[in-house]
């Protein structure tokens, strides 16, 4: 691929917003958990069951992302994932019993993690191009994206909406949005001669610590995401619409701080970035476990999102740059971290059909404890990078010079 910078930057413009329409499909989810445990008529630990069949569909699906996207070329792989994905969001809601919401939540998480493989390459290609940090922006386009979907599902389930009707609409409006900006992302073709990856592959044994760092962040995330409604509605007794605006309150620090995570991360480094984020991820977990009312509880969630939000972005920067082949090394780290989250949604909801909500979440600010620890393992990607910056800084000639 080349081209100008002009079009690198309409094509970073155009990946953020397949980030962000990628993020809405995500968010109208989530607020909608407890409508579709009422509907599937489910226990806590049998939420937890389903949940965990999303990630595992993820985990299955997502080194077929690099396949394909060798086959097709990033944009028309790109594009038809996407548009996978937003027509998966109507599938939970259709499911009457546990059996078939695990089959439904299995083609979600199968769809979504092909989509997420695919744009993450594309934006560390960008990335490359460009010649400066731009994954945290990407993904607070994301966590935009989230948030917008997040706060009309929060209405939706304040006006007693069927989540059916609801996820047809959000279904049907973001087909078209992400089928149309899919026309300017970079087409990167493979080099003729370039062997396609495996169907199937471990991950690279360089990008597993990253991986182990991202574990810990998407543990809190899809913690936050999957049961902070479901615990403002449980323990602390909060409303449907109450409860469906803890996960907007989460979805609202992570885009902010996603939006302004570059300019920190270059400022004070990825290593102290992450450290930094890891001890308010462990306070806000601290002070949900201690929450006595809602607000309490949702300030939690709020400093949580706030915690973790750079992490998952960093991990996978990192890991586009230690490899010729992004894709893979990225499904790489997406499949240790996807694998969190198929730990988390079946860890939280046995803990809590054993004991309670809280004692899962004494989980959650455990594992956040884990950023603390481990951020170190990204200083070598992060030195790699301030090595490399130069030559790429030069790889795409700026017409205005």
């Amino acid at each position: 691929m080349s081209g100008g910078r002009e079009e690198v930057r309409r094509a970073r413009y155009a990946v953020a917003a397949v980030f962000a329409v990628h993020g809405s499909v995500a968010g109208s989810f989530a607020t909608r958990v407890p409508w579709i445990r009422e509907h599937a008529g489910l226990s806590a630990g049998q939420l937890g069951f389903a949940l965990a069949f999303m990630a595992l569909g993820a985990a299955c699906a997502m080194p077929l992302a690099g396949r394909l996207t060798h086959r097709f070329g990033s944009r028309t792989a790109l594009r038809g994932l996407l548009a996978l994905w937003t027509l998966a969001l109507v599938l939970p809601s259709l499911a009457p019993n546990l059996v078939t919401l695990c089959l439904a939540l299995f083609a979600y998480g199968a769809s979504s993690g092909m989509a997420d493989v695919a744009m993450n390459a594309l934006g560390v290609e960008v990335e490359r191009l460009l010649g400066k940090s731009v994954m945290s922006g990407l993904h607070g386009m994301w966590s935009a994206g989230a948030l917008t979907g997040s706060a009309a599902g929060t209405l939706a389930a304040h006006l007693g909406a069927d989540a059916r009707a609801h996820f047809a609409l959000a279904s049907a409006v973001l087909l078209v949005l992400g089928y149309t900006v899919c026309a300017w992302v970079l087409d990167v073709q493979p080099a003729e001669d370039e062997e396609p990856p495996p169907r199937f592959a471990l991950p690279p044994r360089s990008v597993l610590l990253i991986g182990a760092v991202g574990f810990c962040a998407v543990f809190a995330e899809g913690a936050t995401l999957d049961w902070s409604a479901v615990f403002l509605r449980d323990r602390l007794d909060g409303s449907a619409g109450l409860a469906a605006s803890a996960t907007t309150g989460s979805m609202l620090t992570m885009a902010v701080a996603r939006i302004a995570g570059d300019a920190v991360v270059n400022r004070f480094g990825a290593v102290r970035t992450v450290r930094a984020g890891g001890v308010l991820a462990v306070l806000g977990g601290l002070l949900i476990v201690c929450a006595e009312h809602p607000a309490s509880a949702m300030a939690g969630f709020a400093l949580m999102g706030l915690g973790i939000a750079v992490v998952v972005p960093l991990c996978f920067a990192a890991a586009g740059h230690a490899g010729p082949r992004p894709s893979q090394a990225i499904a790489g780290v997406a499949t240790i971290t996807y694998a969190s989250g198929l730990v988390a949604p079946s860890l939280i909801g046995a803990v809590a059909q054993a004991t309670s909500l809280t004692v899962s979440f004494w989980v959650v600010a455990a594992l956040a404890c884990g950023l603390v620890a481990f951020a170190g393992v990204l200083g070598a990607a992060e030195r790699g990078d301030r090595a490399e910056a130069g030559s790429r800084s030069a790889a795409v000639p700026d017409p205005q010079s």
